[in-house]
This record gives C-alpha cells, sequence and structure tokens, in this order.
C-alpha cells in the first residue's frame, strides 16, 4: 500500500461528499453525507498535525462540484541555471509559483507569481509538464492537486523579497540548494534541465 493512500481515501471521500452535498435536494441525503464528510475529516485529522476545527473551517468554504486545485511553477533559466526562491514558510528552496486565481490564465498567473515571489520579469512560453500531485511522492496534502510546470522567457528584473519569500537566485543542476518537497521534487528539476536542453520536448504530463 502506498505511504499516503488512507490520505488519498480520505481526500476522494471528502470529495463525494461535497459533490454530494452540492446536487442533492434530498434532506435524508444530506445528512448522510455531511456525515461522510465528517469521517473524512477525520480520517485527515489523524493523518496530520491539523486538529479538526481548523479542518472543518477550511472544506467550509469548499463548494460545488469537486476538482483538482491549479498550482503553476515557474521555470526561468538565465545562463543555464534555474531560478529558485526561498520559501520563509519552511526555509527551503522552489520555484516560484503559487494557486491560478479565478479568471487568470496560466500565463498570466505565472509570470505575476514569478515577478511577485522573485522580482523578475518573465514572459510565459510552454507547458513543459502537468504533474498530479499525488502521483509524485511530495507530502501528504489536504488537497487535490495539479501542478502546472511552465517554461518561462527571462526579460529582466532584479532579485527581491516578498510576503512568502526572503531570496532567489539561479542554480546550476550540480548547486541545488534543499528543495521544498512540498512544492518541487528533485526529479521534477531534473526533467526541466531536460526541457531546457531538448527544445522540442514535448509537453510531460501526470
Amino acid at each position: 500500500m502506498p505511504e499516503n493512500q488512507w490520505f488519498h481515501w480520505a481526500q476522494q471521500i471528502q470529495a463525494i461528499a461535497q459533490s454530494g452535498l452540492h446536487y442533492t435536494e434530498n434532506e435524508f441525503d444530506r445528512e448522510r453525507y455531511e456525515q461522510m464528510r465528517e469521517i473524512a475529516l477525520q480520517m485527515i485529522a489523524a493523518q496530520s498535525d491539523l486538529p479538526m476545527d481548523k479542518l472543518q473551517h477550511i472544506f467550509s468554504g469548499e463548494e460545488g462540484y469537486t476538482t483538482p486545485k491549479v498550482d503553476v511553477r515557474g521555470v526561468v533559466f538565465k545562463d543555464g541555471k534555474l531560478l529558485l526562491v526561498h520559501e520563509l514558510s519552511d526555509g527551503l528552496w522552489t520555484l516560484p509559483g503559487g494557486w491560478v486565481d479565478i479568471n487568470e490564465p496560466p500565463s498570466l498567473a505565472v509570470e505575476r507569481e514569478v515577478f511577485e515571489e522573485s522580482g523578475y520579469h518573465v514572459k510565459a512560453r510552454k507547458i513543459a509538464g502537468v504533474f498530479d500531485r499525488n502521483s509524485h511522492p511530495h507530502p501528504a496534502y489536504l488537497f487535490h492537486v495539479y501542478k502546472l510546470f511552465i517554461l518561462c522567457d527571462y526579460i529582466d528584473g532584479k532579485a527581491t523579497s516578498s510576503i512568502e519569500t526572503d531570496g532567489a537566485a539561479f542554480y546550476a543542476l550540480d548547486e541545488l540548494p534543499p528543495l521544498s518537497v512540498a512544492r518541487v521534487m528533485q526529479q521534477q528539476i531534473e526533467l526541466m534541465f531536460t526541457h531546457l536542453a531538448n527544445p522540442a520536448r514535448p509537453t510531460d504530463f501526470d
């Protein structure tokens, strides 16, 4: 059994309950779906450090049919080196990025995130990878996430800090700093260097 299988089952139960609550018009079914969601949150609480009341608060804002969230990561090379930012939350390094906002295309989302987190202006050019977070060895996370790795052309700027980061720098593959594996894996970064060496490589996915 995969290490996080119980967590993934809990995610799926929560998603079924949320979608059921959205569509049902039967009060008896609504009560059952609420019970299912409560069980799912208890399972997640047992597999994480989050208290039950915080989980209930987080998921109370989730409505409608459940779909994966979308996370974009900017892949920016300069002189053969890759841009990474230093995360304040865990003190580790990652590709700049974050959630796509409502009514925001992925290209603008990644350009915005790169500038906000690093201080560099870039232009989105190609989606290098679309990955299901649950299919890669990231630590367990509350939500199901699709991660878009977008190659961006460097324009200009200078390294700055943000409310989420306190450093930005370009690194060669053989000099990578400790990575924030909740956000990016070593093998994903290696794949981005493969895209740099092979511009015609098609998008990797799953």
